[in-house]
C-alpha cells in the first residue's frame, strides 16, 4: 500500500485537470444546448412563417401571427395592435386572456404608454420591468399585472401596419437578444403576409362588387321600379362590408326630407321608415355630397335624431348615392357599439358602388320616360278618337232627342223619359271630357303628381311593410286646394304613420282618411293594434309628426281607439284663396 502512495500525482495533484475538463464538458454541453435550442427555435419560426403565409383569410391571419409569436418565444401574453387614422389603434388582436378577461378590462387601449411609444418610434422594444420605464402610464382596473416586455413594429409595404406587443416571459426570464431577433423575423414576415392577404381580399371585394353591380344594372334596366330595386341596395352593401346596420334614406317631397326607405341587418326593424331632420348626418351628406365618418355614431351631438339615436351604433359612415348635380339618397353602414372600424378601402368601394348604382339608375329612368312618352303619345290617340269620335256622334244623338221632346211635348211621360237621357247624354259627354283632360295631363314630363295619386301610391307601397293594404278614404278638394307645402308635410306624416304601425302596433287593418274641408286639411290614421307603450317615452318620429302640424299652425293629437287600437289626427289649416287668382 506504500508503494502505491508513494507514485507522483497520487496525492490530489492530479483532480485539477479533471475539474478543468469537466467544466470544459459542462460549457461544450451548454453550448451544444443553445445551438440546440436555437436551432428548434429557427425551425419554428420557420414553420410559423410558412404558416401565416399560407393564410389569406385577414381576420384570421392576425390571431395566427400573434399565437405564433405567443409560442415562439414563450410568452404568457401577446397581442397585435392594428393602426388605424393619426397613430391610434383600431383593432387589438389579444392572445392569452380569456373573454371575461377582455370584458372586465373593456375597451382596448388607444396607444398611450408603451404602446404609443412604440407608435411614434417604431422599432424594437425590450424591457425587464414594464413599469419602471418613463412611459408607462400604468393598467386600467381588471387588467392583469404585467412585467417583462418585448415589441416589435409590423410593416407592410412602405407603412407600418401595427406592432406585436409580448409580456410576462414564462419561468419569470427576462426576454433576451435572440427572442427580439425572432420577433423582428416573425414580424417582418407577418408584414409581407398581411399585404398579400389584404391584396386577396381587395380582389374579393372586386369580383364581389363586379357581380353585385352588374345585377343591380340588370335589375334597373329589366323594367323593375327602382325603389323596388334600391331596396336591394342595402342587403348587397351589408354582404359586401359585413356591417351590422345599413341604411338607404330617400328624399319625399320637394323639400329635401329624408326618410329610412330601407334597412339591413338584425335591428333594421326599429330604423325603417324613420324620417331624418336637416340636422342629422344623413341630410349633411345630401345637402354637401360629402362622405362623413365618425368613429362613435350614438355619442357623436351631429347624429341627433338619426338612426342611431335609436340603434346603439359605434363606428360608421356615410355615403351619398349620385354626384353633385343630382343626390338620389344616402346610404349610412354602421356596426355597433364596441365593433371594428371600416377602412378606407371599404368606405371607397362602397362610394365606387354607390356613384354605379345612381348611373344605372338613372338610365334606367331614362328608358322608362321614353317608354312614358310612348304611353302618352297613345294616350293622346285615344284622347282624340273619343273626342272625334264618341262626343260628337253623343251630342248628335243629344240634339235628335231633343227635336222630339218638341214634337211629344203633350205627353208628359215620354217628356220625361226623354229628358232624362238627354240629361244623361251629358252627363256622359262630362265624363268622357274629364277622361279625356285626365289622358292628355296623367304623368306629363315634369308634372307632379297630385296629391291623391300620391296618397294611393304611398297606400300601395305600404302593403308590403304592413302585410295587408290599408284602407283609404279621400274627400275634397285634395288635388287644388292644397298647397305643395301642405301636401309634403301631410306625405311626411303618413309615411310616419304608416312606419309606426308596422314596427310596434301588430296590427291586423289600418283606415286612413285625408279630406280637404273648407279651410282645413286633415289626416287620420286608425289602427287595430296594441296601442301607445306608455312605457316608452322617446317617440322621435311622434315629436316630427307634431313639429310638421305646428309649423303650419296645426296640431297633432293621439287618441286609444276603442277597444283597440291608436287614432293619430293630424289637422292643419288651408290658407285662404287669393281673390285675384
Amino acid at each position: 500500500m506504500a508503494a502505491v502512495n508513494d507514485q507522483p500525482g497520487a496525492s490530489g495533484e492530479g483532480s485539477v485537470p479533471r475539474l478543468r475538463m469537466d467544466d470544459l464538458l459542462n460549457e461544450l454541453q451548454a453550448h451544444v444546448q443553445r445551438v440546440r435550442s436555437s436551432r428548434d427555435q429557427m425551425e419554428t419560426l420557420l414553420k410559423a412563417v410558412v404558416a401565416i403565409g399560407s393564410d389569406l383569410d385577414l381576420e384570421d391571419l392576425l390571431r395566427r401571427i400573434v399565437q405564433s409569436a405567443v409560442d415562439l418565444v414563450d410568452a404568457e401574453y401577446g397581442a397585435l395592435g392594428v393602426l388605424g387614422e393619426e397613430g391610434r389603434i383600431r383593432q387589438f388582436v389579444t392572445v392569452g386572456m380569456d373573454e371575461e378577461t377582455v370584458g372586465r378590462i373593456g375597451h382596448y387601449p388607444e396607444g398611450h404608454g408603451i404602446l404609443g411609444l412604440l407608435i411614434r418610434e417604431p422599432r424594437s422594444l425590450r424591457l425587464e420591468e414594464l413599469g419602471s420605464h418613463p412611459e408607462a402610464v400604468g393598467f386600467p382596473a381588471g387588467h392583469p399585472p404585467m412585467h417583462t416586455f418585448l415589441g416589435a413594429p409590423v410593416q407592410v409595404g412602405s407603412k407600418i401596419f401595427g406592432n406585436l406587443y409580448l409580456t410576462d416571459k414564462r419561468g419569470g426570464r427576462p426576454f433576451d437578444a435572440d427572442d427580439e431577433a425572432v420577433l423582428r423575423s416573425l414580424a417582418a414576415a407577418a408584414g409581407v403576409a398581411i399585404d398579400n392577404a389584404r391584396l386577396y381580399e381587395e380582389s374579393r371585394h372586386r369580383e364581389r362588387h363586379l357581380a353585385t353591380s352588374a345585377d343591380l344594372t340588370r335589375a334597373l334596366l329589366s323594367g323593375e321600379p327602382p325603389g323596388r330595386t334600391l331596396r336591394s341596395l342595402a342587403d348587397i352593401v351589408r354582404e359586401m362590408t359585413g356591417a351590422d346596420l345599413v341604411t338607404l334614406a330617400l328624399p319625399v317631397g320637394e323639400g329635401g326630407d329624408l326618410v329610412v326607405e330601407t334597412a339591413a341587418g338584425p335591428t333594421a326593424g326599429q330604423v325603417l321608415g324613420l324620417a331624418l331632420p336637416a340636422t342629422t348626418l344623413a341630410a349633411k351628406v345630401y345637402a354637401t355630397g360629402q362622405v362623413i365618418s365618425s368613429d362613435t355614431l350614438s355619442d357623436d351631438s351631429r347624429s341627433a335624431g338619426g338612426s342611431a339615436s335609436l340603434v346603439p351604433l359605434g363606428p360608421g359612415f356615410f355615403v351619398p348615392v349620385g354626384g353633385q348635380e343630382r343626390i338620389r339618397g344616402v346610404l349610412q353602414v354602421a356596426n355597433v357599439v364596441g365593433g371594428p372600424p371600416f377602412g378606407e378601402g371599404v368606405v371607397e368601394m362602397v362610394k365606387s358602388f354607390a356613384d354605379q348604382a345612381a348611373l344605372a339608375l338613372e338610365i334606367a329612368e331614362h328608358r322608362r320616360d321614353a317608354e312614358q312618352f310612348a304611353l302618352l303619345g297613345e294616350r293622346d290617340r285615344i284622347a282624340r278618337d273619343l273626342h272625334d269620335l264618341v262626343i260628337q256622334r253623343l251630342f248628335a244623338d243629344g240634339l235628335t232627342l231633343q227635336s222630339v221632346l218638341a214634337r211629344i211635348g203633350d205627353r208628359s211621360e215620354a217628356a220625361e223619359r226623354v229628358q232624362r237621357v238627354v240629361d244623361d247624354l251629358d252627363d256622359t259627354v262630362k265624363v268622357i271630357r274629364s277622361t279625356i283632360f285626365g289622358l292628355r295631363e296623367r304623368d306629363r314630363p315634369g308634372r307632379r303628381g297630385g296629391l291623391r295619386s300620391r296618397l294611393a301610391a304611398l297606400a300601395d307601397e305600404a302593403t308590403a311593410t304592413l302585410g295587408f293594404a290599408p284602407a283609404l278614404r279621400m274627400s275634397g278638394l285634395l288635388d287644388t286646394d292644397v298647397p305643395a307645402q301642405h301636401a309634403d308635410h301631410l306625405m311626411a306624416v303618413l309615411r310616419e304613420a304608416l312606419s309606426n304601425t308596422a314596427r310596434h302596433a301588430h296590427a291586423t287593418a289600418v283606415d286612413i282618411t285625408a279630406e280637404a274641408t273648407g279651410r282645413t286639411l286633415r289626416l287620420t290614421v286608425a289602427d287595430d293594434g296594441r296601442g301607445l307603450d306608455p312605457a316608452v317615452t322617446r317617440r322621435s318620429g311622434l315629436a316630427n309628426m307634431r313639429t310638421r302640424a305646428e309649423d303650419l299652425g296645426g296640431s297633432l293629437s293621439l287618441t286609444r281607439r276603442e277597444p283597440t287600437g291608436t287614432v293619430v289626427d293630424w289637422t292643419v289649416p288651408l290658407p285662404a284663396a287669393d281673390p285675384a287668382a
